[in-house]
């Protein structure tokens, strides 16, 4: 049985992709700290997961907080939510009747990003599922806090191997404790960690930082 200790995380395919760097902080140096953005995506995951484990509405079964893994691309994680439809194509699961058919639920505060940081990591869940259940997934939903509306995400191919080659790269920083440097953008303003990272001290030169210091002096 593989050691899930050496497992990387699925979140952090969403961190990843917007910054390498801000991924290695968390998940190689295990750094972290809040924001008013942080916080209110926390309370968001944590009002999906707290309600009932499981829920049948009509023809469709909702697990809340699932556990899922993948021994090939060794990564672990939790689904906000996977949602289990009655479909004549689909797979048969231990004590329901029938077949079902898979879809995996993201929740995310904000809206829709044009990057593909949120949909690479319901990717992640979904692959995770199709090892686990032995099945094909065809699409997954991100649930926005501000329009308060799902987004279908199609897992297509392109998405797939985009998906399978961030989390190799992933695994590579990762067995090599490496803190990739800093690549500063607008974003860092916005970022948790920008006071641990410190994106516009280590971005400037040294050179460029004693020649600010020059100009302050001699304007005083």
């Amino acid at each position: 049985m593989a050691d899930e200790d050496d497992y990387i995380m699925l979140s952090g395919l969403q961190h990843f992709s917007y910054c390498r760097r801000q991924w290695a902080l968390i998940h190689i140096e295990n750094q972290w700290q809040e924001n008013l953005l942080t916080m209110q995506g926390m309370i968001m995951h944590k009002n999906a997961h707290d309600s009932d484990s499981e829920e049948m509405r009509g023809n469709k079964l909702i697990v809340r907080g699932m556990h899922v893994k993948s021994d090939i691309l060794k990564v672990t994680g939790v689904c906000d939510i996977v949602e289990f439809k009655r479909n004549e194509h689909g797979i048969s699961i231990y004590g329901r009747d029938g077949l079902w058919e898979v879809n995996p639920v993201e929740y995310k505060r904000g809206k829709s990003k044009e990057n593909d940081c949120d949909r690479l990591q319901l990717c992640g869940q979904a692959l995770c599922l199709e090892e686990m259940l032995c099945c094909r997934i065809s699409s997954g939903y991100l649930f926005y806090g501000e329009p308060h509306r799902r987004e279908h995400v199609p897992i297509k191919d392109e998405l797939r191997q985009k998906t399978i080659k961030m989390l190799k790269e992933m695994r590579e920083l990762y067995e090599k404790r490496y803190t990739p440097k800093v690549k500063y953008k607008k974003g860092c303003e916005r970022c948790s960690l920008k006071d641990i990272c410190l994106p516009q001290m280590q971005y400037r030169s040294v050179r460029g930082y004693m020649d600010e210091m020059l100009d302050e002096e001699a304007g005083g």
